[in-house]
């Protein structure tokens, strides 16, 4: 959400920042639904004052045995009570379109975000590690797949398009990356590891940018509950409507949990494979700081999803995403995409965003600073410190033989009980 502030003493500047995102102009369309809220609001506050006045008055005046004052008195009470609804009436909806519109727009970008439309023009900030010479042609990790417990037919089966049923040591490779990855961001970079609830109600969702612009995103239940697309959700919304003791040290909460996306709006795109699956699993990083500590946060919190890869020694680049390119919510993001052999590309594995304050005005999330009177926002962040389907791929193609078989990370081997490859069963 956005300050109502900052856009009646600057039009003109949140116009500019909603072109580099790709909207048209605005403000005068808030500043004027703004202006009409306020005339209303202001009119009832007036109409309350006056009829508490000339309620006193009428007490008085009986009290005096003025019985015409008294009669002239109440009729202008009436009068106020008859003409207050409709003032009140115009103040609600003022305020419903305002809402509506302000929670519809995007963030805006930090100074430091490139211009550009879409993927084509992001900035590649830094790369890492080594490609692999495999001394043959590696393959695509859904053509090795199947015959080491990736079974996309029965999950095809059971649930439809984007579902994989994983067997034997596959899925215990993908619990062991998921373990690894909690492991690594509880015990080494200070997240307090949290367990929280995957179907959040609309509040939750509204209050992380997820409504209602990416409704058709998600899946809802019958009961009016949403599937998390990300745990990002409930982690940031657990501060959601308070008032923290000053974050001196940002908070900082990880969760594995399973998501959901409809992926509504990526139809046709990476059908095939485990890539872009309805149901999957993630590792999320979340900080709540102080405005003057996110940035140098949102750089730590890179970082650590970046150990998560080169603790497997798989090679990765770090993109600054153009203003076209990046989430709604966001005000800064950085992606980290990792080398996929078999595609012979690049392919996103975390995405890390500051949001700035833009979350916290949306759940009302706020820090009292020591030593002052008034209350601020908070600063919100998230990131995958990974995506884990999105890491099995990765380990599968970066890591597979030429028989077909995967190596097993060296720093796996205490979750995977003695397995150390990953075998092709007839």
């Amino acid at each position: 959400m956005h300050d109502i502030a900052f856009i009646r003493a600057n039009p003109e500047a949140f116009d500019a920042a909603m072109k580099r995102r790709g909207g048209e102009p605005v403000a005068d369309q808030i500043v004027a639904l703004d202006a009409k809220k306020r005339e209303a609001q202001t009119r009832v506050q007036e109409a309350q004052s006056r009829r508490n006045e000339a309620s006193k008055a009428i007490g008085q005046a009986m009290g005096q045995g003025d019985k015409e004052k008294a009669e002239a008195l109440k009729a202008e009470v009436a009068e106020i009570k008859a003409s207050m609804p409709e003032w009140e009436e115009a103040e609600t909806a003022a305020g419903a379109a305002l809402t509506d519109l302000l929670a519809r727009l995007p963030n805006i970008p930090a100074d430091d975000v490139p211009e550009g439309e879409d993927e084509n023009d992001n900035v590649e900030i830094s790369s890492w590690g080594k490609k692999r010479d495999f001394g043959f042609e590696p393959k695509e990790h859904a053509d090795i797949g199947p015959a080491l417990g990736m079974d996309f037919e029965t999950g095809a089966a059971l649930s439809g398009a984007r579902f994989t049923f994983l067997r034997g040591d596959m899925a215990r490779l993908h619990r062991a990356l998921a373990q690894f990855m909690l492991d690594r961001q509880t015990r080494e970079n200070g997240y307090t590891e949290c367990n929280p609830p995957v179907l959040v109600n609309d509040d939750a969702m509204y209050g992380t940018d997820k409504l209602p612009k990416f409704a058709e995103d998600s899946f809802q239940t019958t009961d009016g509950r949403w599937l998390v697309p990300t745990s990002e959700v409930p982690l940031t919304a657990s501060v959601a409507g308070k008032i923290i003791d000053e974050p001196v040290e940002p908070i900082r909460m990880t969760a594995h949990t399973l998501c959901f996306r409809s992926e509504a709006g990526s139809a046709g795109r990476d059908t095939r494979g485990f890539i872009r699956q309805h149901q999957f699993e993630k590792v999320e990083l979340v900080s709540i700081c102080r405005p003057e500590d996110s940035e140098a946060e949102h750089e730590r919190m890179t970082k650590c999803a970046e150990g998560i890869l080169e603790a497997l020694e798989l090679p990765y680049r770090r993109m600054l995403l153009c203003v076209g390119d990046m989430g709604f919510g966001a005000r800064k993001t950085y992606d980290l995409e990792v080398w996929l052999p078999g595609q012979g590309a690049y392919r996103e594995i975390s995405s890390c965003s500051n949001t700035g304050e833009f979350q916290a005005r949306r759940m009302n999330a706020r820090y009292k600073p020591e030593g002052e009177k008034k209350t601020r926002f908070v600063h919100t962040l998230n990131g995958s410190g990974l995506a884990v389907g999105r890491t099995l791929v990765a380990v599968m193609e970066n890591y597979q033989n030429e028989d077909g078989s995967v190596t097993v990370p060296q720093c796996l081997a205490p979750y995977m009980g003695g397995v150390t490859k990953l075998e092709p069963q007839t």
